[in-house]
Formats: C-alpha cells, structure tokens, sequence
C-alpha cells in the first residue's frame, strides 16, 4: 500500500508492504521518530531474521492545495490532450491490423510508455509471479499504455489535484518496481516469487483482499477489452475519454456561437420534429393502439435495469446496503414488478379481445452496480418469475465501466487494484443484446419488434401511448420511435453534398454544443429548448434493423457516446472515507440508437411531410401520460417534487382524476406541485392497469357517484364494475387472482392462464363512509402507499371468489374476506347489512357468474357485461 501525506512544505509518499514471518511483521509501519514529513519502508524477510531493510523514499515539494478535487484546475498545464490521443491512436491501429495476441504482445511491448513501466524489469517479473495468461498479460499492458499504470501498483493512491503529487505517486511507482528487482535475488543469487496465493518462502506478501482484487481487477480488465472491442478495447475505451473530455474543454472556452459555427460544416439545421399527438387525432390514435394491441404477439419487451441510480438514494433500512432502483418499493410494489404489471394489462387485454394467451419475451439488461443482478435475480425466483416461467426472461449483465478525472482522464482508484467503476449507459444494451445472443433469442419467440421501457418512468404504460408506439412500428416497418434531452429532427449534408434527414435525441449535457438554451434566445443561442418536445426513453424498435447496427463492429454500435462531468463522481475509499471527484465515465445513450437510420435526399428537402419519408418516427401525448420519473430522492425541506417519488404519485393521481371524472364520479382535481410541498395528496387512488389498460376500456367500467377528499381507493381486480359509488373514507379490494389463476407445468414455473378463475366484484348504488387515512399521521410515505389508518372497509378475494354490494351503505370499519370457490353478496339489512355467501355453481367455477365481453367496434373497443 501507499499513502500520500501532505504536510506544509514537502509532500511524502510511503510505500509499505508486508509478509508473514516468524519474527513480528510490520503490516503498517509509518516510522516517524519524531522527525517531520519522512517515513519509512520496512520490508520482514524471515532470511534475515530480526534485521529489517529500510528505504526511506522523501519528495519534496511545493505545498499542495487541499481543495477538493472538484475544484482543481483543468487540464493540467503539462498535459496535452493532442498528443496523448495521437499516440494511442496510433497505438490502436496497429493493434487493430495484428490478430495474433503473440504480435499484439510484441507490438504494445514496443509503446514508450510500456518500455518506460517496464523497464526496471521487476514489475514484470512481479506480474509473471501471478502465473498469467498472456491476454492477461496483454489487458495489463494495455492499461499502461493508456496511461493508468496507477492501478497495477499495491498502492494507495490518493488522488490529488495538482499534477505534482501524481507525479511523486507515479515516480515512487517507478523507485518500488526497482526496490522489488533488487529484494527478489537473495544472498545465493536465487530468484524468489510471489505464488498467487499471495506469499512466497522469502519476500513480498499480498493480502487476500489484494489477491481477490487482483482477481476481480482481470475479470474486469477482460470485459472492458471485449465490450469495447469495435472500437478498440481498452485503448480505444481511453482515446474516446480523451476525445470528448478535449471537446469539452474546447465547448468551456468557446462561444455557443463558434461551437454551431464548427458544427455547421456538417451540422446544416435542426428542425422541431412533427408527429402524432395522440391527445389530439383521438380516433386514429384508438386504431394505432389497436394496431399495437393485434400485433403483441410479434413484440418483445426491453427493460435497460443496469444503472447505479445513485441520485435515488435507495437503502435497505435493514441492512443499510445501497439497492438499485429496481428494488425501489412504490406503490406497494416494487419498481420491477410495476413493469411486469403494465405489461400484463396489455396482455390481458390481448387475451380478453382475441381469446388467445399471448406471454411476452422480456429481456432485462442488470449489471453488478449495487448487486443489481443479484437482486433482480432473487426477486424474479421469489415471485416465481410473474408466472410466466422462466424461458421467458433473458437477463444479461451490463458491464461497468472506469470513471475518470475530468483533468486528464486518470481513472479513479478507490484502493489498489480496484478502480471505481460505474454502468456506461443503457445506450451499452444494443451492442450488449447482440454480444449475448438476445436478438436470436426473441427470433425463436417469433418476435419482430420490441417495446423498450426506463425503471424510473412509472407513467409509461398509461393510456394507449406504448401501444399506439408499437402499432405504428409494426404496420408502416418503422425503425426507433421515441416518445431529459430533448427530440429534434437533424439535418447534415454527407459527403456527396446529399441532404441527409433523421430524429435524433440531443442529451441536456450537449446543449450547450448546440445552441440550445432555456432562456431568452441571445447572441450565443441558436434555438429554445421550449421548441422540442422532451425525450422520455420510451422506444419501439425494429430488432433486425436494430441488430444490424449492434452488430456493426464499430462505433456505430455504441450510439450517442458522451461523458457527463457536470456531476461529481463520489466514491469511498478502502478506509471508508468519501471521496468526491470532477469527472465522469463514458456512456451510450440508448435512444441515439436512432441516429443510425437517417434518410437520404439528393438536394435540401423544402416541401413539407418530410416526417412521412423517414425510416424514423415520433408520438406525442400529454406529459402527464407519457412521463413522470421516480428517479431522485427528495432533499429535506425541498421545494421541488420534480422526478421525484412524491411528484410522480402526484401525476399518478393526476391520470386517474382523468380518467374518473369522465365517468360522471365527482372528486377534488389535483393542483400544482407546490400545492402539496409540505402535505400529502388531496386523495390516493390506485387503479389496477388491467382495468384497461386504455382509457376507453376503463372508463366503460365505472360510472356516476363521488370520491371524497382525504379518501383512499385502491382496486386490484380486473373484473370490476363501479356504479354510483359514493366513497368518503378508505375502500380497499385486492384479489389473488387478478387476471387469472397459475397451473402447474412439469417443466417449468407454474404458469399464469389469462381469464381462468378470475375473481370479480361488483359495487351498485353503494356507500362507502369510515375515517379512512389519517392524514396527521406524520410517518404516512404516500408514495410507498404506507399509511396509517383510523379506518377500512376491505375486501379480500381468495381465487375465483366473488363480491358484490348492492343498494347498500357501508358505515365504519368492514373487512369482507371471500374463500375461494363463493360468492359474496352485501345488502340492507334491518338493521345494519345483510351478508350471504353462497357457493358458486360447478360450471361457472372456471368463467364465473359473469364477465366483461370486449367487442371491436371500428377503431374503439365496447364492452358487454354478460351474466351468465
């Protein structure tokens, strides 16, 4: 290990290692004896038995700065982007055109800075006392020559600011690699190793915390190189860094209008796109729904689950181990589970139009960031894969990727051998499906098409938006459609001066770059950001157009490459202490997918209906309904619910009065944000989405009556009628089967048969009256749906039960559980309530008493309640 001290005048840097002995040993040895700003090295080799050599190893400089890291200048005066990105350029086009490792090995052996490392000789006879392969041997060198031979050393690299100190911790690298050639020779003249189990008979000692780092630091190296591979690996991985942290650098200390100037070479215009906006052409927006709806047979799901989500600031209040947002419980439920949920609606609406099972492909990008994996994995086996079974989930980890220090790209070490690392993007799915095999896979599934979906984004699934998405996508053969960058319609001139057309997402990080700004337009913007409509990450794709880019072996398939250093990278150190540092890691973003299919024209296209001509297409809806992201924690006393849990409930609630109140139901409409900063929501409705999950089918499931402030309505049942309810309190009515009943399959999970043994309620001409939630209550988390409550009425349906009030008022506290098999019925009684429960008739055990008919009826889908 290593540590830098710095001290008023000298900076020090102590190189201390260790090994087991019979005589004491000196795990961590700092020898100040009472002398400022030196330390020493003491090395225990049993040979010598209570004699120890020491290396006293001082630096003197001028005194460093301990600002934090962030506010460090940038670039360091003496490092030069230019040339750095030149030689490994270079570098990786010779590596490019060898495929032999063997020349690989001889050609990166000849890399200056690989000869500088290496020089002394004992590095590398300390590597090849790891007993490495040679691509092993390969991956460490390559780290090297792009300029981190920082993390092969056993030190404890402190990073600093200022370009002095990285160079005392770089030059005591160098005078370690010597002390290490010098002690591997004993007084015989025999070479000693260090074996992999970390000790040899006579010298250095890695702990096994260092071997296991060590380990995982391969592993790690060996994804970097493969993933990167189209573009060159761990080289190439460090040239992009290099490129774009000097193109930002170039953005700081050049105008907007310069920038766009330099752009415009190839840049011609960006355009406001044009297209459907589904909250205003209605009736063609019923039949591409439909369209998506008839062709759920041919589409696949994606869900990109890979990244940190560090702003969510997610805890297991257990454990206090940090958890991905996945494990985010909202709603009731599970972030993860809510995507299951949606894409059962759709399914179940499937079922209930054509009379067909229909069970989706999903295929879920993890990564080990927070044991993402891990988690999704276990929560995935707990609910036994949704009863879907498992062949119908493919999950493939992403992997992570170095964060690196906005001055000059340096990787940031948390502790030796183990740099800190973070997911590069969901734009890394595309490449990664087609590294993983998970395009043939939705090929043998019969699928064409897939419908791609964010965690954080709870709305996504409202309405008719996503399926009126991939309506489109499936008739017309489109290519990528989106629904906080922003969307805009790009135009360049190719190198034949032919006009090229196509949709583009510009990430908040670029715009800058482009002239974008949010105010006023000045001298130095170009265009307001309130001309685009916002990007949300929903996508329909095409898989084998889609495949063809991932597939590309170039950057191609990698899209939208950017390096977001807007936000400190903070990490913990070996000793637990936080660390925050300006910099950033390379990231795909996933939507960018889309500039892979513009469409060309021999000269500028005038005319208007360009849209119309694109591989490329767009829907719009209202915000509300196609956005509202759980993707940060609220700070206390924070003014602004946006993107956060509490501000996405309140569009949740926002939707469903939307829904309602087109019911003829009476209830308060939800105000601004700031309205309810320092308070609950005015009410809390939860409606299952397989009531729908469009709208129209909804609403055709309730009808008159009132939802009171301060009440609480939660349905999770699918079939459900409402009529002329009056709700002043909390009613909950939860089933277990909800779409329908799972069967046993001999080889697999037990699988979930759409419409079989439903349970059904139905509420006519009914009061609801308790006290409900008690709003005072201050450890209410309405977003989570924990509250306390003064008082209920419930209702509980085992299997295929039944429930129905009619003509009734339900006053104060009730809790009506149904056994599987009957059939509950709640009228007046004198005084009170009547309750019979009656057995339901053997051949209406498996379809029930009745049953919503759903009709197509041109574009609209009618319902029929049949009672059988």
């Amino acid at each position: 290990m290593a540590k830098m001290i710095t001290t008023n005048n000298t900076t020090t840097t102590s190189l201390l290692f260790s090994s087991p002995s019979k005589t004491p040993s000196f795990n961590s040895l700092l020898n100040h004896n009472n002398k400022k700003n030196t330390c020493a090295l003491f090395l225990n080799n049993p040979s010598l038995h209570s004699s120890y050599l020491c290396y006293r190893l001082t630096t003197t400089t001028p005194r460093v700065s301990t600002a934090p890291v962030e506010y460090a200048p940038s670039p360091p005066p003496n490092f030069n982007f230019n040339e750095e990105i030149s030689r490994l350029k270079t570098l990786r086009t010779r590596l490019t055109y060898s495929k032999k490792l063997k020349h690989k090995l001889s050609i990166i052996d000849n890399d200056p800075r690989v000869k500088r490392f290496f020089s002394s000789g004992g590095v590398a006879r300390v590597l090849n006392s790891f007993n490495l392969e040679a691509n092993e041997v390969f991956l460490f060198k390559c780290v090297v020559a792009a300029g981190q031979e920082h993390m092969l050393s056993v030190l404890e690299s402190s990073y600093a600011e200022e370009e002095t100190v990285r160079s005392a911790v770089k030059s005591a690298l160098y005078t370690l690699a010597e002390m290490i050639e010098r002690w591997e020779i004993d007084s015989n003249g025999n070479g000693k190793t260090i074996g992999f189990n970390g000790h040899n008979n006579n010298g250095v000692v890695f702990s096994e915390e260092e071997i296991d780092d060590f380990k995982r630091l391969l592993k790690h190296l060996g994804e970097i190189e493969r993933f990167y591979d189209c573009i060159g690996g761990i080289i190439g991985y460090q040239i992009t860094v290099l490129e774009l942290l000097a193109e930002s650098t170039l953005v700081k200390h050049t105008s907007p209008k310069h920038i766009s100037e330099n752009l415009s070479r190839q840049l011609l215009e960006i355009h406001t796109p044009k297209g459907l906006d589904l909250s205003q052409n209605t009736e063609y927006a019923s039949q591409v729904a439909l369209w998506g709806i008839e062709g759920l047979p041919d589409l696949g799901e994606i869900y990109p689950l890979g990244g940190s989500a560090d702003r969510l600031g997610l805890v297991d209040p257990d454990t206090g181990e940090c958890l991905p947002a996945a494990m985010l419980p909202y709603c009731g439920r599970t972030l993860l589970e809510g995507l299951i949920r949606d894409l059962q609606a759709r399914e179940y609406l499937y079922y209930k139009l054509y009379g067909k099972q229909c069970i989706t492909p999903v295929a879920i990008m993890t990564s080990s960031a927070k044991k993402n994996h891990q988690h999704i994995t276990s929560l995935c086996e707990r609910l036994g894969w949704f009863g879907r079974g498992r062949s119908s989930f493919q999950l493939f980890e992403q992997p992570l990727v170095p964060a690196v220090s906005a001055e000059d790209g340096q990787w940031l070490v948390s502790k030796p051998f183990t740099p800190v690392c973070k997911p590069g993007g969901h734009g890394a799915i595309w490449k990664l499906a087609y590294d993983k095999g998970i395009f043939q896979w939705f090929y043998k599934h019969g699928r064409k098409g897939a419908t791609v979906r964010q965690i954080s984004n709870v709305v996504a699934a409202t309405d008719l938006t996503l399926l009126a998405l991939a309506g489109i996508g499936l008739r017309y053969n489109k290519n990528p459609g989106a629904t906080e960058g922003v969307n805009v319609l790009i135009e360049k001139k190719d190198m034949d001066g032919k006009c090229a057309y196509g949709l583009s997402c510009i990430e908040y990080t670029e715009f800058d770059k482009f002239g974008i700004t949010s105010g006023p337009l000045s001298a130095n913007s170009n265009v307001l950001l309130a001309e685009f409509p916002a990007n949300t990450n929903i996508l329909y794709v095409d898989l084998p157009s889609v495949e063809l880019i991932a597939s590309s072996n170039n950057e191609r398939s990698l899209p939208g490459m950017v390096l977001n250093t807007k936000k400190p990278i903070v990490y913990k150190d070996q000793f637990g202490q936080c660390h925050s540092a300006h910099g950033g890691r390379l990231e795909c973003t996933m939507q960018s997918i889309a500039d892979n299919f513009a469409t060309t024209y021999s000269s500028k296209f005038i005319n208007g209906g360009l849209e119309d001509g694109l591989d490329t297409f767009l829907v719009y809806n209202k915000r509300r309904r196609v956005t509202s992201s759980a993707k940060r924690k609220r700070k206390h006393m924070e003014k602004s619910l946006h993107q956060t849990p509490d501000g996405a409930l309140l569009d949740i609630l926002r939707n469903a009065y939307d829904i309602l109140s087109q019911c003829d139901i009476k209830l308060p409409e939800i105000e601004g944000n700031d309205k309810y900063v320092d308070s609950g929501p005015p009410y809390l409705i939860f409606l299952h989405p397989a009531l729908g999950p469009l709208w129209e089918v909804t609403r055709q499931k309730f009808k008159g009556g009132s939802i009171s402030k301060g009440s609480e309505l939660q349905i999770e049942v699918a079939e459900f009628m409402w009529k002329n309810v009056e709700l002043d309190g909390s009613l909950i009515i939860v089933a277990d089967n909800v779409l329908g009943s799972t069967k046993a399959c001999r080889t697999e999970d037990p699988e979930l048969h759409y419409g079989h043994r439903c349970a059904r309620c139905k509420l006519d001409n009914v009061k609801v009256q308790n006290l409900g939630i008690d709003w005072e209550f201050l450890s209410n988390v309405y977003w989570k749906h924990d509250v306390e409550r003064c008082g209920e009425c419930k209702v509980i349906l085992h299997g295929n039960a039944e429930f129905e009030a009619k003509d009734v008022v339900l006053q104060g506290n009730h809790l009506f559980e149904v056994p599987d098999g009957y059939k509950m019925k709640i009228t007046s009684g004198n005084p009170g309530i009547a309750v019979q429960l009656d057995t339901i008739e053997e051949k209406m055990i498996d379809t029930g008493s009745w049953h919503w008919k759903y009709n197509i009826d041109g574009s609209r889908i009618r319902l029929e309640l049949v009672e059988l």
